[in-house]
């Protein structure tokens, strides 16, 4: 977000003020142009209030940089391709879905999918760790997968792909170094 610091130099000492309190929810563009037009307008500062407005615009700053690697987009993608073979699977095999519980359990499961995609593309760290358990549950199934392989070929190839791609994904995420996510 742009801030306009002429707009904020006709602002008054005291709303000006506002814009250096301790908990405001003003982006630390415009929190730092506060403090150099009231410095520059004669506003003594003491060294504690100096540093803890410096502080408060490098808390603000962290909080607003997520550093988002080429990985966390790529995972991402796989992960929305998975969900999205997770609609085709739903779409081939519709006449299973003929009660409201399993309706309710196959979207949920749906807007889990797209839910963990969406967590990742915005560089959220613990995800990973969260898509590796349900990986590792979900390979608890493989069997029936391969048993779904043999009745639904369509299916279970499916489901397969879906394994590959979340694999895939996880891997990538795991990839991502250290010093590019602090």
């Amino acid at each position: 977000m742009s801030v306009n610091k002429r707009l904020l130099e006709q602002k008054s000492n005291q709303e000006l003020e506002k814009y250096i309190e301790i908990g405001n929810r003003f982006v630390p563009q415009a929190n730092l142009y506060a403090y150099e037009i009231l410095k520059s307008r004669g506003r003594e500062f003491t060294d504690e209030e100096s540093e803890r407005i410096m502080s408060l615009i490098n808390k603000n700053n962290k909080n607003s940089e997520t550093i988002i690697h080429k990985n966390h987009k790529k995972s991402s993608d796989l992960i929305y391709l998975s969900g999205a073979l997770g609609i085709g699977n739903l779409i081939w095999t519709y006449e299973t879905l003929d009660n409201g519980m399993k309706i309710f359990i196959a979207l949920f499961s749906l807007a889990f999918v797209f839910g963990i995609g969406y967590l990742v593309s915005k560089g959220t760290e613990w995800i990973k760790y969260v898509l590796l358990v349900i990986l590792i549950l979900g390979l608890l199934g493989f069997p029936f997968i391969i048993a779904n392989l043999k009745n639904e070929p369509v299916v279970g190839i499916i489901n397969i792909v879906q394994t590959v791609l979340q694999i895939w994904a996880l891997v990538l995420l795991f990839k991502i170094p250290q010093l590019e996510k602090q």
